[in-house]
């Protein structure tokens, strides 16, 4: 295995890594700006009233974006693993 190769996989691994956490990333900081806005036009500044919304979108998005990221992570784990041949040579 040439050193093209590794950095081939370490560069796929990357790119998965990044398309599967990308989607939580932006519920998370759209759920914070929106939080934001809203303590800052209500005037309640309380951690916990920031803190639970943006758990439950994060938990509402994992749950809507779960089979997604499965399929993704299988597709990937599958063309690593499919074909032992091209590590070999």
């Amino acid at each position: 295995m040439g050193s093209e190769t590794v950095v081939e996989i370490i560069r796929q691994a990357l790119w998965t890594s990044f398309w599967l956490s990308l989607p939580l990333l932006a519920i998370g900081f759209f759920a914070g700006v929106l939080i934001s806005l809203i303590q800052i036009v209500t005037s309640l500044q309380e951690s916990s009233v920031s803190t639970v919304p943006k758990l439950a979108a994060f938990l509402a998005g994992l749950l809507f974006l779960l089979p997604w990221m499965l399929h993704r992570i299988v597709a990937y784990t599958q063309n690593l693993l499919g074909d032992f041949s091209r590590y070999a040579r």
